[in-house]
């Protein structure tokens, strides 16, 4: 997910990839391999390239992580490329390719890789240790063995890049769970670390409802050792495990940045194929039957629950109302031309600029009002979880039939229910198949479109 800490410090994986890729590309296009179809091989490594590397998670390097680890990513992903490589010259028959040239171009391309790899994983750790930057502010919950060992970790190894504010007993006469729920808020906390044996069921259950409720980052220290014994997934911070509790596919910068090129691309599609020419006609029939702007825009709250402009084209008369009641049925507010483009979802097409800007993806949570916000986010459990991620044009929900007003609680609670689903479970696939879905329910109509 970008933009989830620091302004760019998200972008440094994406980055990572990028220049990775021009080095293959470049390597490719400048030695002698005798390649008779260069837009083919390219494709190909390409492809290959980021196929592989999400499989080996070549790019998954956590502010932890030790070096050795990286040599062996390193290894892995170059084992699967000198395969890709060779495999090329008899899948695609290419006799005239240099096998010579390409033993160059692989040891040029693993060395420069390599060295790249490391440099940047030298700098980022001197950029943290020394300059403070990409810093992220963590308390503890417990006071125990494995407790003081990770608050050493967080303060003796400032390369990690964890600001260490303190740390909490739960068996103290002094503890409260409101008192310390209060000083996380005020503290801009970014990650809450709990040890899993000093809180009680009921305690557990009050720090995750806070976490998911609050977008905070929640982990836990795993004291007892027969948890081990189940198949979790562990970090290390040095020798110090850590259990995570919600894995957001999103949150991994290489999907975050291939659903991104995805709403770059897609986005321009409709804006130059569709609302370039669409745009004049609705602004004419808009303006013919009410005065007032062709577009309408309204304060919503997105991605870590910061507030963007939404954008639509106006189908309703102006009116003081716009930004505190949705629409309802048989709303006297909805012109002609406005129930026209609201049952076949036209109206939203202008978020198409909020994706390309980046405030919104393709698909992805519906963004709410932020009156409707601020009462969810009291109301209803787990519904700041939605905010993990960038909100979108589409979504499971409206798929799901979970869509426009909101004229029950069941409808809220299940609309959350399957955004949550839709951020745990992310895949480019379900992304297709939802926008499929969604153009389909545009055709056929659909009940709440109004």
């Amino acid at each position: 997910m970008f933009f989830r800490f620091t302004k760019y410090s998200d972008l440094i994986k994406p980055m990572s990839l990028i220049v990775d890729l021009l080095v293959i590309n470049l390597f490719a296009y400048f030695l002698p391999i005798n390649l008779e179809e260069p837009l083919l091989f390219h494709l190909y490594i390409t492809g290959g390239w980021i196929l592989f590397s999400t499989r080996n998670e070549f790019y998954k390097i956590h502010r932890y992580t030790k070096v050795p680890i990286i040599i062996r990513k390193i290894f892995t992903q170059f084992i699967f490329f000198f395969l890709l490589l060779y495999a090329f010259i008899g899948f695609f028959k290419q006799p005239v390719m240099s096998r010579y040239a390409l033993a160059q171009y692989f040891v040029l391309v693993l060395l420069t890789v390599a060295v790249i790899k490391l440099i940047s994983y030298v700098l980022l750790m001197q950029y943290r240790g020394s300059l403070r930057g990409n810093i992220r502010n963590v308390v503890v919950i417990g006071k125990n063995k494995k407790t003081d060992q990770l608050v050493s970790v967080f303060n003796d190894r400032a390369e990690f890049g964890y600001n260490f504010i303190k740390q909490f007993s739960p068996g103290s006469l002094d503890f409260n769970l409101m008192d310390c729920f209060n000083f996380i808020k005020t503290s801009r906390v970014d990650e809450i670390y709990c040890s899993i044996s000093e809180l009680k069921n009921e305690e557990l259950t009050a720090f995750i409802n806070f976490a998911d409720n609050n977008l905070k980052t929640l982990k836990f220290i795993p004291d007892n050792k027969n948890i081990f014994a189940k198949k979790l997934k562990f970090e290390y911070y040095d020798y110090i495990p850590v259990l995570s509790l919600r894995d957001i596919p999103l949150h991994n910068p290489i999907n975050a940045f291939l659903k991104r090129s995805f709403d770059m691309a897609f986005s321009l599609l409709v804006i130059l194929g569709l609302l370039s020419w669409l745009t004049p006609l609705l602004a004419i029939l808009i303006t013919l039957e009410s005065k007032g702007p062709v577009f309408f825009r309204q304060t919503r709250n997105g991605v870590d629950n910061r507030e963007f402009y939404c954008y639509k084209f106006r189908s309703m008369a102006p009116n003081t109302n716009a930004d505190s009641i949705s629409a309802t049925k048989n709303d006297m507010r909805i012109t002609k031309i406005g129930r026209i483009i609201r049952r076949t979802s036209i109206d939203e097409l202008p978020q198409f600029y909020n994706v390309l800007f980046g405030t919104m993806s393709v698909v992805g949570p519906r963004p709410h009002m932020v009156k409707h916000t601020n009462e969810y986010a009291t109301s209803v459990d787990k519904y700041m979880v939605r905010h993990f991620v960038k909100p979108g044009i589409t979504g499971l929900a409206q798929v799901r039939g979970y869509r426009g007003e909101i004229e029950q609680e069941a409808d809220i609670l299940n609309r959350t229910k399957f955004d949550i689903f839709y951020i745990e479970n992310w895949s480019m696939f379900l992304d297709l198949k939802i926008i499929v879905q969604t153009v389909l329910n545009a055709i056929k109509g659909e009940a709440k479109a109004y």
